[in-house]
């Protein structure tokens, strides 16, 4: 399939969630849009799939949760999704005991009872996020309106305690300050690790930032889990795209971009297409070589994603808690606050980290839908692992063999924290082997085009203008310019881009929209 004009009002580079959304959107305000996309279907790292040979369990291979995408544009666009929420936030073991954390207070204060001994870090926890819930409440909705200089977005937050803990100065001075208990501390910490190397005391403060991105989420911060898998967003947006009139070419990988800031030529094998206006949803590395331009530092990702599908869950050390439990929300290994200290310093001298820090999720304990009925009759579960600290440097040398050694040195600190062995409880595929799959960076590189593995595209941004920002610009209001009039980012390496929001395709369709009505 071939695009089936010589020329549209807007061309859209890449089919993941974020394009789609532009494309709707633009194309419900009565645009001509196209939106090319190099693979056989849309969705980018927002799908599903069969993983296994033979099994029939749709997994949300790539990204998993859902935190960002505003209900505003799913009503915007008339998307029939739904999330469901968690009912336990986490749980950690700690030798023959754990911490739960769940959205029953008395049964988490117990928790923390009985971990730490005393009620204190409970109530500095309740204290802590209560201040980002009011952040969150107050500054989500910023997130699709134009953007506001940093002073008036500290104005809108009106907590200058808070402003200071997240904007100002490293996220580990105030962890530390706040919670005693080294378990407690790794466990704030860990939100501001998800695909972001760095350490808690890291000067770039963009620990911070990612940090804010998870807690801000929804204007609660809640993480929940898309029901049918996230392949379902995607599909849904797809359709709303063709509804509206938007021509989706997949197959089709561009290969070139041309600007001369009024008109732009967009190349690919075939042929060319002009476009008033070009949105791309890749990173700004990728950008710069369709341009034709020097590129930027290449960004550095630094995460692990295994996916597993299990006969049943294992059992755990910690007899207070049911694996039901432990697994629903988010399950943590290896991340106290000691242990993502010692990982992050071997990985940062180019070594593997011992005990690789992770974090692991069931989805079908919230969301049965993705197992086939057969499935769901033998009481087959799904496990997903994040694993941090894995930057793509260590990749460098020889991938396969490195994510060999990661993905056995992850499972066995894994193990070490059950009661059983991962392995024994593993589910297998049609040929006999165990249904795992593991996705380093490299791998998301060449899958996914994810310069570097970087799931973000490239480091968050905060969510204000920058101070070198022209504020008489469209694109720069909107967080997406790219230094071409007509040229805008709508992915993740948009300002207030990553994690499945939505949010960048929006504002690079408010953006098209308002630079057409200042002429």
């Amino acid at each position: 399939m071939k695009p089936t004009r010589s020329f549209y009002e807007v061309v859209i580079v890449g089919g993941g969630h974020n394009g789609l959304v532009a494309a709707a959107y633009l194309a419900r305000a009565g645009r001509s849009v196209l939106l090319l996309e190099r693979q056989s279907h849309t969705g980018g790292a927002a799908v599903s799939e069969r993983v296994f040979a033979g099994v029939d369990a749709r997994l949300s291979r790539y990204s998993y949760l859902v935190s960002l995408l505003p209900r505003q544009i799913m009503d915007d666009l008339g998307l029939r999704f739904g999330t469901r929420r968690r009912q336990i936030s986490s749980y950690t073991p700690v030798r023959t005991g754990g911490l739960l954390i769940s959205s029953s207070q008395e049964r988490t204060r117990a928790s923390f009872t009985r971990l730490t001994g005393s009620d204190q870090d409970f109530l500095a926890w309740q204290q802590f996020y209560g201040a980002t819930g009011r952040l969150a409440r107050r500054v989500f909705p910023t997130l699709t309106q134009p953007l506001q200089p940093k002073a008036a977005l500290r104005a809108v937050v009106d907590d200058a305690a808070t402003w200071e803990a997240l904007f100002e100065r490293p996220l580990g001075e105030t962890i530390e300050s706040t919670f005693r208990d080294d378990t407690v501390r790794g466990v704030v910490l860990t939100d501001a690790l998800i695909g972001t190397f760095a350490h808690a005391h890291d000067s770039s403060l963009r620990q911070n930032r990612c940090f804010l991105y998870h807690v801000i989420g929804g204007g609660t911060g809640d993480w929940d889990v898309p029901v049918g898998g996230m392949g379902t967003l995607t599909d849904a947006l797809a359709v709303a795209a063709r509804s509206a009139g938007a021509e989706i070419v997949t197959e089709c990988e561009v290969t070139g971009l041309d600007s001369d800031g009024s008109t732009a030529e967009v190349s690919y094998p075939d042929g060319t297409v002009g476009a008033r206006h070009v949105l791309v949803n890749a990173a700004p590395y990728a950008l710069a070589g369709l341009l034709g331009q020097p590129r930027p530092t290449k960004p550095e990702g630094a995460q692990l994603k295994m996916n597993m599908l299990l006969r049943r869950l294992p059992r755990l050390r910690d007899a207070e808690t049911g694996p039901r439990a432990a697994f629903a929300g988010t399950f943590h290994i290896g991340e106290s606050y000691a242990q993502l200290d010692q990982a992050y310093g071997e990985a940062a001298i180019g070594r593997i980290p011992s005990a690789p820090p992770a974090e692991i999720y069931c989805h079908t304990l919230t969301d049965q839908s993705i197992l086939s009925p057969q499935l769901i009759a033998q009481g087959a579960q799904t496990l997903t692992l994040f694993g941090l600290h894995t930057p793509a440097r260590l990749f460098a040398a020889d991938p396969a063999s490195a994510k060999a050694t990661l993905v056995e040195a992850t499972l066995a600190q894994l193990d070490s924290v059950l009661a059983e062995p991962i392995a024994d409880c593993l589910a297998t595929d049609e040929n006999g082997a165990p249904c795992l799959e593991a996705k380093a960076p490299p791998d998301l590189e060449r899958e996914v085009g994810l310069p570097g593995g970087h799931i973000f595209h490239r480091d968050l941004a905060y969510p204000y203008l920058p101070e070198d920002a022209d504020a008489t610009d469209p694109a720069a209001r909107w967080g997406v310019a790219t230094g071409h009039r007509n040229v805008l980012l709508c992915g993740a390496g948009a300002i207030r881009g990553g994690g499945v929001s939505g949010i960048p395709g929006h504002n690079a369709a408010m953006a098209v929209l308002d630079i057409d009505q200042s002429g």
